[in-house]
């Protein structure tokens, strides 16, 4: 039996960062990752204020060698004409990251598990944990199976939960719970010879809104796309043909996409993925830590779920050491990580759940003005900037009484369409796609 100070499960860019601060700050530390590296994983695109993360993990350099640089989001309606509006990372209240890069996971994952190997961590991949008891005479007990089903044991006295949308601890004491204000499935694959962007826009996320949903395409520095269409569940049960075609047919619906695809290649299999959203009770306790998608993941139209999981993992490291040095401030410590990774979510949450309403389109479609220092603030949210407590938490508010007053003067047409994204009474979902029935709520 293996025993160790803290113990990681995952290891996503989650895992990878609190394992590669924790050891370079001299705990002993293990990681189990079910996989072994490089895999492949969706979610491309990473966002401005995740920059010093890596410049901290040492990583930057090797991250943009792989990377696609990536200065803003644009975003097309069909609702107004085809026409398109982009925002610019270097608009927001920091000027020092004025851009991000679009990555390959299955790359970008790799360098972040191989620098927390670097940094003393013992990494063993392909091991799945199968059990955690959290309280086995004072330490953590961690049961796990190697490939060839071997079982594993480790003592461990702090477990961080870095097992992304498994959320294995949630799962275990019973706190996870399906966002009943936002739920939605993704349907995604990559494609070759997709028309990009020109000069410096080349690296841009393009976001697509369409009658179901919205679409993302993010453009990998091997002329790959990344193709999605982020919808209701329900919409995906009219899915009576292969996964493949019923993404071609989903494309067709948008103009601006079928334009931009219609020398297009796909070049892998179709993924589709249900369950979207949702977030557990539990966020910390007294010897483990939830970090990343084990606690919390959310519709990923302004590309948060890697920068949540960075910053999550950097955050969490103040709540374990206090835990292990038994520090008296540990409540306070604790506290305060709830704050920040609740703040966060809370501030993009209130954007993602009205993200398809004609009131927030017409917002991000408008002519722009910089009035109070709302783009200013709107950018800095897009670019991640999500956990200080400053004055663009006031303008964001501004923009808030915008939305608000956008909605009633149009008030027909958004609560139509909210009525439309609202989930049906039942839900027979194909449980071939394992994508469960869902509720959703805007108010």
């Amino acid at each position: 039996m293996g025993q160790c100070d803290v113990l990681v499960i995952g290891g996503g860019p989650a895992g990878s960062t609190v394992s590669s601060l924790l050891s370079e700050k001299g705990w002993k530390v293990v990681l189990l990752e079910k996989d072994n590296h490089p895999r492949f994983h969706i979610g491309e695109s990473l966002l401005p204020m995740s920059l010093p993360i890596l410049d901290r993990l040492g990583v930057r350099g090797k991250v943009e060698k792989i990377g696609m640089i990536k200065r803003g989001a644009e975003f097309v309606s069909q609702y107004h004409n085809g026409s398109s509006a982009t925002y610019y990372f270097k608009g927001a209240r920091d000027k020092n990251h004025p851009y991000a890069f679009q990555v390959r996971r299955a790359e970008f994952d790799h360098i972040l598990l191989n620098n927390s190997k670097d940094k003393g961590t013992n990494v063993l991949e392909g091991v799945c944990v199968t059990s955690v008891d959290l309280d086995s005479n004072g330490m953590c007990l961690i049961t796990a199976e190697n490939g060839d089903g071997k079982p594993i044991e480790w003592k461990a006295r702090y477990v961080v939960d870095a097992t992304g949308r498994d959320s294995f601890l949630a799962k275990k004491l019973g706190t996870r719970r399906s966002n009943r204000s936002h739920n939605t499935s993704a349907i995604y694959s990559h494609f070759k010879d997709v028309k990009r962007r020109q000069g410096d826009d080349e690296g841009n996320i393009s976001i697509y809104w369409f009658e179901e949903g919205w679409f993302w395409m993010i453009p990998l520095s091997d002329g790959t796309m990344s193709v999605g269409a982020v919808c209701l569940p329900e919409y995906l049960q009219n899915c009576k043909k292969d996964l493949d075609q019923f993404l071609l047919d989903t494309i067709s619906r948008s103009p601006d996409v079928s334009r931009r695809m219609q020398n297009a290649r796909m070049t892998i299999t179709t993924k589709a993925t249900g369950n979207y959203s949702y977030y557990s009770d539990l966020l910390v306790g007294k010897n483990h830590i939830l970090i990343g998608d084990a606690f919390a993941f959310i519709d990923p139209v302004f590309s948060s779920g890697v920068h949540l999981a960075l910053t999550s993992a950097t955050h969490a490291i103040d709540v374990i050491e206090a835990t292990l040095n038994g520090i008296p401030k540990l409540p306070s410590i604790q506290r305060e990580y709830e704050r920040k990774s609740k703040h966060g979510l809370k501030t993009l949450s209130w954007f993602i759940y009205r993200i398809t309403q004609p009131a927030m389109q017409n917002l991000f479609m408008a002519p722009r003005r910089n009035t109070f220092g709302i783009e200013e603030a709107v950018l800095s949210m897009l670019a991640g900037d999500l956990y200080g407590k400053n004055t663009v938490d006031f303008q964001l508010l501004l923009f808030k009484i915008l939305y608000y007053i956008n909605f009633c003067a149009q008030w027909k047409k958004n609560w139509t369409a909210y009525k439309h994204r609202r989930p049906k009474a039942k839900d027979n979902f194909s449980s071939s796609m394992s994508l469960p029935r869902f509720n959703l709520r805007l108010w």
